[in-house]
């Protein structure tokens, strides 16, 4: 019998879509693709909606069948299978939104993060004092035990900064964001030396947007980019009033993707940029 997951996590959805499309792009049928493998329709259609797991030996088999030649996707989508272990943030299944859960387990995944920032402080590098204040104004308005549980899974989220074999992380941040005030004096000032200090680690690169850098094309939505093994795999969470949407189309990547060197090409290098948080820092 097929192994039918109850909940399908982020990375196996992704795994299913990454297989429809090499399908659609053969220009094969549920049904067609099922025939040339031996299998039912419906359990291609449960594979590509990520309700059954697949093996790496089944996928390599569908992408023959696909004719696909990129043979550094067909793995990195092999890769994909065979997780058995679930993450640490299914301690959190039944208490967070299930889009913060896969959010979280994108990034844990991810080779490398690059974010940008217009209004907030990215979720990585604020510090807890700040992500309380920031959650106290939710609308509607969480409960104190909400609020101290968006706080923890926030913490822990930011353990990907610090384990073994961190990922680069880029973060661009708007002087808007640096002068936005969460909490009281010392809970900004708190934020703004987390920030300096977070900055010198290796794996870290940190740029400011100064309001004199002038306009460039963003909706103000926090992007949050995901680099994949291989560039068909990468992800975009933004940030929208409903809470974070992930986005995979290839076309709406490149979007991000050109936003985000716009945005760094208005940036202050890191040095410039960690001297002007400093003198923010001052001015408390």
């Amino acid at each position: 019998m097929p192994q039918q997951s109850p909940l399908p996590t982020a990375r196996r959805r992704r795994l299913g879509t990454e297989l429809r499309r090499l399908r659609e792009r053969a220009d094969l049928s549920a049904t067609e693709a099922a025939a040339l493998v031996g299998a039912t329709q419906s359990r291609i259609s449960n594979i590509e909606a990520g309700r059954y797991g697949v093996s790496a030996d089944r996928v390599r088999t569908l992408a023959r069948h696909y004719d696909c030649t990129d043979d550094k996707l067909v793995e990195a989508i092999a890769a994909m299978t065979g997780e058995r272990r679930r993450g640490w943030w299914e301690e959190y299944r039944d208490i967070l939104a299930p889009r913060m859960l896969d959010l979280t387990e994108v990034e844990h995944h991810a080779p490398a993060v690059r974010v940008a920032q217009v209004i907030n402080i990215p979720g990585l590098l604020q510090t807890p004092d700040h992500a309380r204040a920031l959650f106290r104004q939710t609308v509607p308005p969480l409960k104190p035990h909400e609020i101290e549980h968006r706080v923890s899974h926030r913490v822990k989220r930011q353990e990907v900064l610090h384990r073994e074999q961190p990922p680069p992380y880029t973060a661009i941040i708007h002087e808007a964001a640096l002068r936005m005030r969460f909490g009281d004096r010392a809970t900004t000032r708190g934020q703004l030396e987390h920030l300096v200090e977070t900055s010198e680690l290796d794996h870290v690169t940190l740029v400011v947007v100064p309001f004199d850098a002038g306009p460039f094309h963003t909706s103000g939505q926090g992007i949050d980019y995901f680099h994949g093994p291989v560039r068909q795999l990468d992800t975009v969470q933004i940030d929208t009033d409903h809470g974070g949407e992930l986005i995979d189309a290839p076309a709406q990547l490149e979007r991000y993707r050109l936003v985000l060197d716009r945005m760094s090409a208005a940036a202050l290098d890191p040095a410039e940029s960690r001297d002007f948080i400093t003198h923010l820092t001052r001015d408390l």
